[in-house]
């Protein structure tokens, strides 16, 4: 295996996203996967949430994945669905989509902008120094890099071996997650236990079935795999009967334990996805979150490989997702409790619902589970700053374009919507080979995910992963020097400093 700027370990959703954002930004890089092919047993995850596919149309791949997901209404907090379609985005509502249908049109996109995957191995041991990363590999072999990701899981050794504490709380309940064949007709819907909910239903081909089941036990670790008897003692415990179970194709277990790495980075080695925080899959946050952590490291990442910004930019990765991390973590603590079954619970569950029909509360947590309303803190400033920018149909001297289409090369944008010469080109010429400038106009109304209404800026400089780093409200603003440090800040100095 040849040297690499920067090799990302596994090839599931988090890491394809980096791989694919890396690549954009012209960074040699190449995954390393355990797996032969990127075929996945089961169903595992299974949907997308709007902000993620708002990343995917930044970067002009949504439509593959609309083209075989259907648009759902996904956001939910506890039992309640959180209707997102009053939002101000294309794309208020979900997408119901298996992982294994995401990951393969996700390996399809890398492929095509030619990142190579490095099948059937696994990274065993790696050493960092000063100006790079000595990786050794399962079948002998070994590579560089400057950089190593570790995307591989909640039981990452990339995390373990670079001495990253992970922590958190452990188990309260773990479930088995199963499809299999059944001689006795099973009763389809949710049943909610002691300590969660238990689920069966039918598989597409109307004869198999898909079930969620709380073990009786809790199993604390992860040694174990699980198996059928196991499967069996679990459906005893809860419908009094296995049903025949048999032909088990695919047998998994997780649990709500939920743990976040206390730093994403350790020198020359970076954590994305799983691999940084893993909680229980309420909510449907965990592929999603990959996904954001993904496109928040590729850009930063790959300025740093080229040279064109300091190292202490990835610094930025860490203070913005980590507490994105930390809020989901505590979510789902929370939609696990509100799961139990005894009638305590049941009463706070219907209680909490009561609240979430009334409009301030459905968008505020609407928000948050879409991923709508995330708020990086850039300092005090204009609402937008530090929020993502909308998809607005701008008039440019090309004609009307969408915001999103200006990101599909993941390359910065400053955007002018003020009168054509408001903004210095002296102040932001430096930078003309790094961050594009469009002039453009937009007369409609500025509305923003579970905020509302703002005041519309005249320019906004736009990071390649949509957020925006620097807001002029108005052209008398005199912002210019403000708009320098922001282009120093995120893209490096000017050339020729």
């Amino acid at each position: 295996m040849k040297e690499h700027e920067v090799v990302i370990v596994g090839g599931g959703p988090t890491g394809l996203m980096l791989a694919g954002e890396l690549a954009l930004a012209r960074v040699d890089v190449a995954i390393v996967e355990r797996r032969a092919t990127q075929e996945l047993a089961g169903a595992r995850a299974g949907g997308l949430h709007s902000r993620t596919i708002e990343m995917l149309d930044q970067r002009g791949i949504a439509e593959r994945f609309l083209a075989e997901g259907k648009a759902v209404q996904v956001a939910r907090f506890g039992m309640t669905t959180l209707d997102i379609s009053d939002f101000p985005t294309r794309h208020n509502y979900g997408l119901a989509l298996w992982q294994a249908q995401i990951e393969r049109i996700l390996a399809t996109w890398v492929a095509e902008i030619g990142v190579p995957i490095y099948r059937s191995r696994e990274v065993t041991g790696f050493s960092q120094g000063e100006s790079g990363v000595d990786v050794a590999l399962s079948d002998g072999s070994s590579t560089r890099a400057q950089y190593l990701v570790g995307c591989d899981g909640g039981r990452s050794l990339i995390r373990k071996q670079a001495g990253i504490d992970f922590e958190g709380w452990d188990p309260s309940v773990s479930y088995l997650i199963a499809e299999a064949d059944m001689t006795d007709d099973p009763p389809s819907g949710i049943r909610h236990g002691e300590k969660g909910v238990n689920a069966i239903g039918r598989l597409e081909d109307g004869k198999r079935v898909r079930v969620v089941l709380i073990e009786p036990h809790v199993v604390q670790g992860d040694e174990n795999a699980p198996t059928l008897g196991d499967l069996r003692e679990a459906l005893i415990a809860v419908y009094g009967t296995d049903f025949g179970v048999h032909n088990v194709t695919w047998l998994s277990r997780f649990t709500d334990m939920a743990r976040q790495a206390v730093s994403y980075r350790e020198r020359r080695v970076l954590l994305a996805g799983d691999a940084a925080h893993v909680h229980s899959p309420t909510g449907g946050q965990g592929l999603n979150i990959g996904v954001q952590d993904a496109v928040n490291l590729g850009w930063k990442l790959a300025q740093v490989v080229r040279g064109t910004s300091p190292e202490s930019l990835l610094d930025t990765y860490q203070a913005e997702r980590h507490p994105i991390g930390a809020r989901v973590l505590k979510s789902t603590l929370a939609q696990t409790a509100l799961g139990r079954g005894d009638e305590r619970t049941k009463a706070l569950r219907e209680s909490l619902a009561d609240l979430l029909v009334l409009d301030e509360p459905r968008k505020r947590y609407a928000g948050m589970m879409s991923g709508l309303d995330i708020h990086y803190d850039f300092g005090d400033g204009h609402p937008l700053l530090g929020r993502r920018m909308p998809d607005l149909d701008v008039v440019t001297a090309d004609g009307t374009r969408r915001v999103f289409t200006l990101l599909h090369h993941a390359r910065p944008v400053l955007l002018n919507l003020g009168a054509r010469g408001a903004l210095d080109g002296d102040d932001f010429g430096p930078w003309a080979d790094r961050v594009r400038f469009i002039d453009g106009g937009y007369a409609g109304a500025w509305d923003l995910p579970a905020i509302g209404a703002v005041a519309a800026p005249t320019a906004a400089l736009i990071r390649p992963d949509g957020y925006v780093a620097w807001v002029q409200s108005s052209a008398s603003d005199g912002a210019n020097q403000s708009l320098h440090d922001a282009l120093t800040k995120w893209f490096g100095s000017p050339l020729g400093d």
